[in-house]
């Protein structure tokens, strides 16, 4: 037999130019470092493969590291013919790409990551591409960006959208090129090339990935990325990740080369191969630990008794999906408050629960109880399976529309921002009512803003829509915006002020802070002073109490 284990420079030699890439990546998990810096270390001696355009699941760098690295390289080389373009769900941990991007150096389309890892499927499947009703009036939608992220990608239109009318409702169909080679990672591999993916922290999109290269009718290559060789016969078939049979070529790479995710190179719990005893027991070094002072932490709380009254309805637990930034810091005021086992969160990158790992090292958790693929998991969201989310917002607009993170200057993505706030029914926004630097004084249960944030959050018109607020009605989510000093709701006319803070004057602190005029409700309440308090709002009893023999 011929081996598969090659060395890492013949593995990308067929490799040729304006070839179509896809790659896998979550951050620097699932990440293939060593055959991305690999073909570029080619392209800079050989000056091939030239023109190439990569398609990610989401996105397979850190800073200063794996497709990052090689960007920064780009970007201060003027006349660079190695990258062509990208299909990217996600720039924000590559500054240096998206430097590219705004500067108009490379095409860029920026599909939500359940929307690509899905794709990837429907190509393996042999499918012209990805049906679904995401997207739809937003920046996804032809009828406004088709998701190019700069002006080289709306004229080029190498991925596009399309319209499609079924039974009077518009559905969006996602086209992109077919991948000609497929760059993925796993742990293991075996003599004849099946692949475990035993110390992943993840499962990714990787065999989605290596299906769609090798799909007809012009069968691509697929290279692997592992850390080791075990002998013919010895992984548990019911370990292996990807069958051998759709594995062209084995790449073992160095551990330098092989990290679990951006600050940690190997962490067996990371890995589910130990499972901490108790909480106390997660945190991992290294990684930066976020803080439940000041007034996020009144958001998180806000957020919490959403979810906490929705168990007392479900009377069952409730899955949950939380966004970076704030909407992060929900788990952490729930451990406080001891009502974790009430709500399970799940990470589009595949965790259900245990304890979610962020900056760097997001979609990561520790302990979780079971792990899916990301196409999977995104089900859960799109078919609206999972109960709720609460994600983040830049800005929010009078109908409701929601831009989570793009501004002329700062191209981020779309993430999976669009699928989940798209599918799931209930979705709490969560953040500061204004951007920028602010100083905000919580005392006497009692919030006072020293020093207002200079940027309006709530604004005229969104400079991105990736939430359409006229969607959202039309199919009845449930849609509240949740600040440290007002909670709105989203109904058929706008945005409803519910709720102030104890200590805020609606006219001075939200009103003269808003680009419009908010519709006030009925009864404005006050928020709830228990979010307030110093100590924990003790609401463990209460939700008890309601719990049904």
């Amino acid at each position: 037999m011929f081996s598969k284990i090659i060395d890492v420079s013949a593995s990308l030699s067929d490799i040729k130019d304006d070839s179509i890439i896809a790659i896998s990546g979550f951050n620097m998990a699932t990440t293939p470092e060593y055959l991305i810096l690999d073909l570029y270390k080619q392209y800079n001696q050989k000056g091939h493969p030239k023109n190439i355009f990569i398609i990610s699941d989401a996105l397979p760098a850190v800073p200063g590291r794996a497709l990052d690295q090689i960007s920064q390289g780009l970007y201060k080389d003027p006349e660079q013919e190695f990258l062509k373009g990208a299909l990217m769900p996600f720039l924000g941990f590559s500054p240096w790409l998206q430097k590219l991007v705004t500067d108009n150096r490379i095409e860029c389309y920026g599909w939500p990551i359940g929307v690509t890892a899905y794709w990837f499927r429907e190509i393996g499947s042999g499918r012209p591409g990805l049906l679904t009703k995401i997207g739809v009036d937003t920046f996804l939608d032809p009828r406004q960006d088709s998701a190019a992220l700069n002006e080289l990608a709306r004229r080029n239109a190498l991925c596009h959208v399309r319209v499609l009318d079924i039974d009077g409702e518009d559905y969006l169909l996602y086209q992109a090129p077919k991948p000609n080679f497929a760059m993925i990672r796993a742990s293991v591999s075996d003599e004849n090339g099946n692949l475990s993916m035993q110390d992943e922290g993840m499962k990714g999109t990787v065999l989605s990935i290596a299906q769609a290269a090798k799909a007809g009718p012009n069968q691509g290559k697929v290279i692997a990325q592992v850390r080791w060789i075990t002998k013919s016969g010895t992984i548990n078939p019911r370990d292996v990740d990807v069958p051998g049979p759709l594995v062209n070529y084995i790449v073992v790479s160095p551990k330098e080369y092989h990290w679990q995710c951006g600050s940690i190179e190997y962490d067996p719990r990371i890995s589910y191969k130990i499972i901490p005893p108790s909480t106390e027991h997660l945190l991992v070094s290294g990684i930066p630990q976020i803080s439940l002072g000041g007034h996020k932490k009144i958001i998180a709380r806000r957020i919490l008794l959403e979810l906490i009254e929705l168990f007392k309805t479900k009377q069952s637990p409730v899955l949950v999906n939380l966004g970076i930034g704030i909407p992060a810091l929900i788990s952490l005021v729930a451990d406080e408050e001891n009502v974790t086992d009430f709500i399970i969160t799940v990470l589009e990158s595949g965790p259900w629960g245990g304890l979610a790992l962020a900056g760097n090292d997001f979609g990561l958790a520790i302990s979780p109880f079971a792990l899916s693929t990301m196409p999977d998991v995104f089900s859960n969201f799109e078919g609206g399976i999972v109960d709720a989310a609460s994600l983040g917002f830049l800005e929010v607009d009078r109908i409701g529309n929601v831009n989570p993170s793009m501004l002329p200057d700062r191209i981020f993505g779309p993430g999976g921002f669009p699928v989940i706030a798209g599918g799931v029914s209930r979705i709490y926004f969560g953040g500061s009512f204004m951007g920028g630097k602010s100083e905000i004084s919580i005392t006497d249960n009692k919030i006072r803003i020293l020093h207002e944030g200079s940027t309006p959050k709530f604004v005229k018109s969104v400079y991105k829509i990736v939430f359409s607020g006229h969607q959202a009605i039309k199919y009845g989510q449930e849609i509240m915006y949740i600040t440290e000093r007002a909670v709105f709701r989203l109904n058929q006319r706008g945005l409803i002020l519910e709720e102030i803070a104890p200590g805020i004057d609606l006219q001075r602190d939200i009103i003269s802070k808003m680009s419009f005029p908010p519709i006030l409700g009925n009864s404005i309440k006050e928020m709830d002073r228990r979010i307030f308090y110093d100590g924990k709002m003790g609401i463990r009893d209460e939700v008890v109490r309601t719990l049904k023999p």
